[in-house]
């Protein structure tokens, strides 16, 4: 009855066009923005603006739009996407992420590190994005503390800048590369902190993940981030400087434990409860007048 599209390319378009074609309803679920294709790939910059057009087509091919939050939502309507636009939270299973005896010193003992020594992690690809270049330079200015970022994007499909940054010979400073979800929940549990100084997201699962871990958590204060308090759910920082600032202060326990008022704010991105509002979705559409 329904055919529910997660990507935009070609074969996706064409699926979405047969599906009409036989009188099926499509769901279009963006993911992506043009805003959040900026500063990745090689030219990414430049293809912005055609992919855009791109995006903006395949999604109007949906009867209605499905996209993480009111933040992405809001650049969507500003596009003129003329198809009803819902925000749905890509979701996160929160019995997978419990937090669980023995990972904290699991993960240690992996990499090598004592129970003492201060640690921070970072998730996501090798984009300029995604605050590689400021995690680079904060495990340069704190020597004190170690760096792990996790998640991997093949060399050639980057800009030097950032194939230079991540080849960057730090003691404190290790590029880990991708680690299945069960080792990632690991470094969840045993970091100090986990560090989200992306510069834009739609939603950011990995942020989500962490909070269900109850992982301190401080984020770039960006908007799509709103719907998290800053000093309440989770910490925020708007430069390099104040995350400095603010690592040293959470590791250092100078500023209060929130991980639990964190884990809260995730508490109704659920994957049972996302399967519930995809349902009243997915229903209304059934009943709508073609």
């Amino acid at each position: 009855d329904i055919v529910h599209i997660n990507t935009y390319l070609f074969n996706s378009r064409r699926l979405a066009k047969k599906a009409r074609k036989h009188g099926k309803k499509v769901v279009y679920h963006a993911h992506s923005t043009e805003e959040d294709f900026r500063n990745s790939f090689v030219f990414s910059n430049v293809l912005a603006k055609p992919f855009k057009k791109l995006i903006c087509s395949s999604y109007s091919l949906g009867d209605c739009v499905i996209t993480p939050t009111e933040y992405s939502k809001r650049l969507l309507l500003g596009y003129g996407i003329n198809k009803p636009v819902y925000a749905v939270s890509n979701g996160v299973d929160l019995t997978f992420y419990e937090p669980r005896e023995n990972e904290r010193a699991e993960f240690r003992a992996a990499y090598g590190l004592s129970e003492t020594q201060k640690v921070v992690i970072s998730v996501g690809l090798y984009f300029e994005r995604k605050g590689l270049l400021d995690f680079t330079e904060l495990a340069a200015r704190m020597p004190d503390y170690n760096f792990i970022w996790f998640g991997k994007t093949p060399l050639y499909s980057i800009p030097a800048k950032i194939r230079k940054a991540v080849k960057t010979k730090l003691p404190n400073l290790l590029f880990a590369g991708y680690v299945r979800p069960e080792e990632l929940k690991k470094a969840y549990a045993g970091t100090d902190l986990f560090l989200f100084p992306t510069y834009e997201e739609t939603e950011g699962i990995v942020l989500l993940e962490a909070l269900a871990c109850k992982t301190d958590t401080l984020v770039r204060d960006i908007p799509a981030f709103g719907w998290l308090r800053d000093d309440v759910d989770c910490y925020k920082a708007k430069d390099i400087n104040e995350m400095e600032r603010k690592i040293r202060d959470i590791v250092e326990k100078r500023l209060p434990d929130i991980s639990e008022n964190g884990f809260k704010a995730v508490a109704d991105k659920d994957i049972p409860l996302i399967g519930e509002y995809l349902a009243d979705i997915y229903s209304g559409l059934l009943h709508k007048p073609t």
